[in-house]
């Protein structure tokens, strides 16, 4: 039996990535699109074949709230702006739906945490659920480095390095992403895929406990700030640093984490333990991801990958990042990372 699902949001990742996903899982079946214009709304419709199409414009019996209220349909995906999706998750689980929603958790960690609170005091005792995607935790390289990483004992050192450069594309293009609302620009919405990356390395048992950091706005068009370079000390004691650019001619992408028992290493596409070396195809990791959330649906026992706290404990490295980068390099200690 499948579960009856609806996508909300109708923009390039609920197109490129969603879709296929819903449509490749075993479990899931796409009932409905909903975007605030009907226009949008078909953009992604067109794509999705025979499904309903929900807009703030359509006009009756096809708002959000009518969606809500279909037995059929028994979780969403929610893929909106950053700021907006708080909303659209508290709706949607008080409506009984369970639920994905893309990262970051929410916009802020003060937002994050407060939204994760009344989802734990009012929803989860219901049995509704909510998840919180971060396709790198699904990468196969990235899995089977942090697997072998966990075998080698205490971590030493370690690094985390993303630069690159945004001129434009399809990403940039959007609005919300070209004038940024949110706090750090590309730095939030994509940082915390880095976060994540770095977090799953280095494991639960040895969380990072504080960093220091300098921001800069190397790009005119990419405001408010576009780098970070921080210094950061895990719970063991193993120190290592975070760089982190959108605004940059440096190219590339690369974590290490040096350990009592070994090494591990992880590119794009070259992944290594000890002197053991695999290359993975990478695509995105949506579908796996999809596929697991849909797993989860389906057993009753949701993904632990998914956890919102693993979505907030990646946020507040990129927050704690640029608050100490506002400060000159303050040192900030990092309060929800042992989850």
């Amino acid at each position: 039996m499948t579960l009856g699902v609806a996508i909300l949001g109708s923009g390039i990742f609920a197109r490129e990535e969603h879709l296929p996903a819903v449509n490749a899982s075993k479990d899931l079946e796409l009932k409905a699109v909903y975007s605030r214009s009907l226009k949008s709304a078909q953009s992604l419709g067109t794509d999705a074949g025979s499904v309903d199409l929900y807009s703030d414009d359509s006009g009756a019996d096809k708002s959000l709230d009518d969606l809500l209220r279909r037995d059929d349909i028994h979780a969403v995906i929610v893929a909106l702006p950053i700021k907006n999706q708080p909303d659209y998750i508290r709706k949607a689980l008080l409506a009984g739906k369970h639920v994905l929603s893309e990262k970051p958790v929410a916009e802020n960690v003060k937002d994050a945490k407060e939204l994760i609170e009344w989802y734990e005091k009012e929803i989860q005792p219901k049995g509704t659920t909510w998840g919180v995607a971060e396709n790198v935790r699904f990468w196969p390289g990235v899995v089977f480095v942090g697997e072998a990483r966990q075998k080698q004992g205490k971590a030493l050192t370690f690094r985390a390095r993303m630069q690159t450069l945004v001129e434009g594309g399809k990403y940039f293009e959007t609005d919300w992403r070209k004038v940024p609302t949110h706090q750090g620009g590309f730095l939030l919405d994509g940082g915390v895929h880095f976060a994540a990356a770095l977090r799953l390395l280095l494991g639960n048992n040895d969380p990072l406990v504080s960093l220091v950091a300098y921001t800069a706005q190397l790009q005119e068009h990419l405001p408010p700030v576009d780098t970070i370079e921080a210094i950061a000390r895990a719970k063991s004691g193993a120190v290592g640093t975070i760089s982190i650019s959108f605004g940059t001619t440096a190219q590339g992408s690369e974590y290490h984490v040096g350990s009592e028992g070994g090494f591990v290493s992880a590119s794009r596409t070259q992944f290594i333990v000890d002197k053991e070396v695999k290359e993975f195809k990478q695509d995105s990791g949506v579908t796996p991801e999809v596929a697991a959330w849909g797993e989860g649906l389906r057993d009753g026992k949701p993904n632990p990958l998914q956890r919102p706290q693993e979505a907030l404990a990646d946020l507040e490295i990129i927050e704690a990042c640029l608050r100490s980068g506002e400060q000159g390099g303050k040192s900030i200690e990092l309060k929800y990372q042992e989850v």
